[in-house]
């Protein structure tokens, strides 16, 4: 009974997420053959492809980043996400994407525009403090907190993984986080947890928080049939927000109950069954001579005989 609207929220996710907004269109499939910044038998390949979770992935990575006051300025005040949240929301999917799947030439590319535009990023916090998107420590910090999203959300709410796994899906962020200049980013879950000790004492409640909340509940990323999909789902970020950072941001309400975590583990995994072939990560396959179902057959289907 739920496979249907599973399969229909997975399919706009998707299309919502994953696929790049009018002006930016790309094929993944091309060119034949290169390879992109992280190979396809990587941990990131599988987690990355699965839009339920990298929907809640990037929530609670935003949670994150706004709870740091400097990030928050930079991203509130430099952004049209307050004007435009979807048009936001398609650029930083894209993003992402294009990150793991693309063609390192396209990936290199892409994310030299966004450090030209980062080192434009500047101003003052409500504090006084002087901030610049381009510092170090706030890159470390935002690279940190989306690899801890989509590692986490594929975690907890599709497929277990291992320690190891977890450690090798944050060092295969590396080679764009240095492109990015985010030269101290974690490479392992204990340098995760690491940054995150340094990193929390300085972390604070703030409007902006709920604001974004509230704009993420009502923004039209599914029809408004599946709207409370959407919404349970941005539940389940809270959710995945470290218990010491949810109870400091004033968050503790906004998780799930034990229901709902059942319901949003049903989703994740009915979409990591369901093959998105026009998706980029089907179409990057199919640039490396994988086949566009690649990421969807069992290891034991993708040995060579």
């Amino acid at each position: 009974m739920l496979a249907a609207p599973i399969r229909n929220f997975a399919s706009y996710a998707a299309g919502q997420l994953m696929r790049p907004p009018p002006g930016m269109e790309f094929d993944f499939s091309e060119p034949r053959g290169e390879p992109a910044l992280i190979p396809p038998d990587s941990v990131s390949w599988r987690i990355f492809k699965n839009p339920v979770s990298l929907f809640i992935g990037g929530v609670a990575a935003v949670i994150l980043e706004l709870a740091e006051p400097s990030v928050r300025a930079g991203v509130w005040n430099h952004s049209s996400f307050r004007r435009d949240a979807m048009t936001r929301l398609r650029r930083t999917g894209f993003a992402a994407m294009m990150t793991v799947y693309g063609p390192r030439s396209a990936a290199e590319a892409m994310i030299a525009r966004v450090v030209r535009m980062h080192d434009r990023v500047r101003g003052t916090t409500p504090s006084g403090v002087p901030y610049h998107a381009n510092d170090q420590r706030l890159l470390d910090w935002v690279q940190a907190t989306a690899s801890y999203g989509f590692i986490e959300a594929y975690h907890q709410y599709v497929s277990p993984l291992t320690r190891d796994e977890r450690s090798r899906a944050f060092a295969e962020g590396a080679a764009a986080a240095r492109l990015y200049g985010a030269t101290g980013a974690p490479t392992s879950l204990r340098e995760w947890q690491e940054i995150l000790a340094i990193t929390e004492p300085g972390l604070e409640p703030s409007p902006t928080v709920f604001e974004f909340l509230d704009i993420m509940r009502s923004a039209p990323i599914v029809p408004p049939p599946l709207r409370p999909v959407q919404r349970l789902l941005i539940r389940a970020a809270v959710e995945l927000t470290p218990p010491a950072i949810r109870r400091k941001l004033g968050l503790g309400a906004h998780g799930l109950s034990g229901t709902q975590r059942m319901v949003v583990k049903l989703l994740g995994r009915v979409a990591e069954k369901l093959p998105l072939h026009t998706a980029p990560p089907a179409q990057a396959s199919v640039r490396m001579g994988l086949g566009a179902d690649y990421l969807y057959r069992s290891p034991a289907q993708n040995e060579t005989p």
